[in-house]
């Protein structure tokens, strides 16, 4: 059990070798489609399926399958036909996962899947429909189109100087220094400050290999190639920069832990043994006739200290465990008393929010906060559209804007 992340690794490495032995069958969409409620004959088209999934990467095709299924159990279940399926279906389906709490983004998503297995399939697409579209605006009207958004962890907190002002609230720099030496200690302090220093989504930042850090023009700093991203399906590639404090931090843990090749950031696995008490040897006449006989009872045993043993595993951490990490990172500062200002109620509310996506945020506020213009931010964390970065920055340009600037002087 790794003491900074509040689950069991070794059942999620049981589980991963479960998920990898029926991989092929998971990801097959010919297998998925074959299941669906059908009204006609389907043929499926088995080479145009094989290149969309050769096209594809895993994790939008395990979505995909995903979304069918669960569109195919709603039609079974309202006896309606999910193959093909018309406007009223799909119009009707809508209404009934905004029902159940569906989100206008996930709404989105699920018309997306139910059009691409139809285009797949060489059917008539139900999705561009005028009752879809306007049942699907009428539920956005309703709900609205606003998405949670993880909450930032930058790097001085919640500062207007990121260069003057002190560290404040819930801060990266705080977690930092709060972390022990110990290897799974090592391992959190790197993986915090090079997550924070390239703003990568938790699949990317587990991704990382020993060979993907190079050399840059400074002689402490280093560059990291990105081979693949969210936004580069396609593998062109991209370079983020790692800070002189992320070198340190990762030769620290990777010194530390032996490696010196493959996967960075890995599970550490802690087996802590109680103390024990010194035991005085026995003289042999004390041994009764009703004890089972050993000689070994006449020996003294020295008193045993506490102690932890760690092992670190081969392969990478799980995506899933890196906002965990996070979390137990921020209790744990909270705890030794490196986050002074903040109240109990403060952190449980601060926590709710954080998540492996948290890094990212931060760091958008932060370049915006220190004055970079919008492509900057773009260039830095690798955005193809700036719709994110501004709505991550929503709350800051609305404190430092026009008006904010105005009600700082009037006070």
């Amino acid at each position: 059990m790794d003491h900074a992340a509040p689950f069991n690794e070794n059942a999620l490495i049981a589980a991963e070798n479960l998920a990898s032995a029926s991989a092929a069958l998971a990801d097959d969409l010919s297998w998925a489609v074959v299941k669906m409620r059908a009204d006609v004959r389907i043929i499926v088209n088995e080479a145009l399926i094989a290149a969309y999934q050769a096209a594809s990467s895993p994790h939008s095709i395990r979505a995909l399958k995903s979304d069918l299924e669960a569109f195919d159990l709603w039609c079974r279940r309202h006896k309606r036909i999910a193959l093909p399926a018309t406007p009223e279906v799909v119009a009707d389906y809508m209404d009934a996962r905004a029902g159940q709490g569906s989100k206008a983004a996930s709404l989105g998503r699920y018309k997306a899947s139910i059009a691409k297995i139809h285009q797949l399939l060489e059917l008539k697409d139900p999705t561009p429909a005028s009752l879809v579209k306007l049942r699907l605006q009428a539920i956005r009207r309703h709900l609205g189109t606003a998405q949670k958004q993880a909450r930032p962890l930058r790097f001085k907190g919640p500062v207007r100087n990121v260069e003057r002002d002190a560290p404040r609230g819930l801060n990266v720099r705080a977690l930092l220094e709060s972390c022990p030496d110990d290897l799974p200690g090592l391992r959190d302090r790197a993986l915090l400050s090079a997550g924070y220093d390239t703003g990568l989504r938790a699949s990317e930042l587990v991704a990382i290999d020993m060979e993907h850090i190079i050399e840059a023009i400074d002689p402490d700093a280093r560059l990291l190639t990105i081979l693949r991203s969210k936004g580069d399906q396609e593998g062109e590639g991209a370079t983020a920069y790692l800070s002189p404090r992320t070198v340190c931090a990762i030769a620290a843990w990777t010194e530390a832990a032996g490696i010196e090749g493959g996967p960075v950031f890995r599970r550490v696995n802690v087996r802590r043994y109680k103390a024990k008490a010194a035991v005085r040897g026995r003289k042999i006449d004390s041994i009764s006739d009703r004890e089972t006989w050993d000689l070994r009872k006449t020996l003294s045993k020295p008193a045993v200290p506490a102690r932890v043993e760690h092992d670190v595993g081969e392969g990478a951490l799980h995506p899933a465990s890196v906002g965990p990490i996070y979390r137990s990172m921020i209790q744990r500062a909270f705890d030794c008393g490196a986050l002074a200002d903040l109240t109990t109620d403060d952190l449980a509310r601060l926590l709710k929010g954080i998540s492996a996506h948290s890094t990212r945020v931060g760091l958008n506020q932060d370049l915006f906060a220190s004055g970079e213009d919008l492509a900057g931010i773009m260039d830095a964390l690798r955005w193809k559209s700036p719709r994110m970065p501004l709505a991550y920055n929503r709350n800051l340009a609305a404190e430092q804007g026009a008006a904010g600037r105005l009600m700082a002087k009037l006070e």
